[in-house]
């Protein structure tokens, strides 16, 4: 058992709604085992019941503990002595709102996957719903939860780059580059407008992609005018954005995310331009950061380096000469909620500040989705600023 556990003399008690198909699920389960600090004890794993035992047998939950719905689960865990105390949901966009305000009235945290909601209406009202429960809430953007995207977060704030005047932001997928959705083996619920919400393309990628460069640059997205629309002949939904960006502060930007790109894997990453030099990184390189400094020579900064700021250092897992990624920093997401609500109990100490992904940063997401749509209408810049 993990050391911060030793007062508690347990793991945290968690139940898993949604995640019996696809590849979410299984990435959710390991990153909460990765560091000892979360037990699944429970789940809601599917909509149907005898798939959702299956599940359940086949991850070793016990039969009792496999539910049928999430009310019966929570409503049954809440008398039990050994009850879960967080859930983590995992299922699609439409059903993050009622989910994830159900478990946060029966008192328990919540860790939530991305986007936050099918539409922005859904979002503000799971951001009051989070302020007045006083639970925690963390989003799954857990691509900035990389040591090296922290680096890159510490050395803006440090002024290294002096001040930020672009920020451009790409991910580019190639899963959805045929028309998948023509057949029933492709087609998923992310093809269904009424599950996945207005946009296919920036709620399931544009969202990280946007938060990247917020969480990074520290800055707010402030507007955009934006071409959204499909580039597959036949998709009757969105596969592909372009956005122009305007940022607080003055800068200036780009996004651009695609599940249409034929013969592209992943594809995410940012570049930080400032008034004395830039910073770039890529999600297929992880561990990596380039700094090209005004009138001086590229530099690629790794986690090997001692020079690393803290917050960066403290998410390091491996050891020099072993490559870390997807899955640990998922991890670092589940550990720093373990520590989050340990330390509201007096049991340990917090993360540091604004580590984890909040349901406002979720909000901002649906802002920008929302305006980036309404901009497609009416072809002019939308505002997308929220006063949260």
């Amino acid at each position: 058992m993990n050391p911060v556990l030793a007062t508690l003399g347990r793991r945290l008690r968690l139940g898993l709604v949604g995640g019996s198909r696809g590849f979410i699920g299984p990435v959710h389960r390991t990153a909460a085992r990765l560091d000892d600090l979360w037990e699944l004890a429970a789940g809601v794993l599917s909509s149907d019941p005898e798939r959702c035992r299956a599940a359940g047998s086949a991850i070793g939950l016990a039969p009792d503990r496999c539910y049928p719905d999430l009310p019966t689960m929570l409503a049954v865990e809440r008398r039990r002595p050994d009850g879960i105390e967080a859930v983590a949901i995992s299922t699609p966009n439409a059903d993050h709102v009622p989910q994830a305000k159900a478990a946060l009235e029966a008192g328990l945290d919540v860790i939530c996957d991305k986007p936050l909601a099918a539409d922005l209406a859904g979002a503000l009202e799971l951001v009051a719903t989070v302020r007045r429960t006083g639970r925690l809430f963390v989003l799954t953007y857990n691509y900035s939860a990389y040591p090296m995207v922290h680096q890159a977060r510490a050395m803006v704030r440090a002024g290294v780059l002096g001040a930020v005047r672009q920020i451009h932001l790409t991910y580019v997928q190639g899963h959805h580059a045929t028309l998948v959705e023509a057949t029933p083996e492709g087609f998923s619920w992310r093809f269904d407008p009424t599950r996945c919400g207005s946009s296919l393309v920036l709620g399931d990628i544009g969202t990280h992609a946007h938060h990247l460069g917020a969480f990074v640059s520290g800055l707010e997205l402030e507007a955009v005018v934006a071409d959204v629309r499909a580039t597959v002949p036949g998709r009757t939904v969105d596969d592909t954005a372009c956005l122009l960006c305007r940022w607080s502060g003055g800068a200036v930007g780009t996004l651009w995310v695609t599940e249409a790109a034929a013969g592209a894997e992943h594809g995410l990453a940012f570049r930080i331009i400032g008034a004395e030099g830039d910073l770039e990184w890529h999600q297929e390189r992880p561990n990596e950061l380039r700094h090209r400094r005004l009138g001086g020579f590229e530099e690629v900064l790794t986690r090997r380096h001692t020079g690393l700021a803290p917050d960066a250092a403290r998410l390091v897992r491996v050891v020099r000469g072993h490559p870390e990624g997807y899955q640990e920093a998922f991890a670092n997401l589940y550990r720093d909620a373990a520590l989050a609500i340990l330390a509201r109990r007096g049991l340990a100490d917090p993360p540091p500040p604004a580590t984890l992904p909040t349901v406002e940063d979720g909000a901002r997401g649906m802002a920008m989705i929302e305006a980036a749509l309404e901009s497609m209408r009416h072809g002019r810049w939308v505002d997308c600023r929220l006063v949260l």
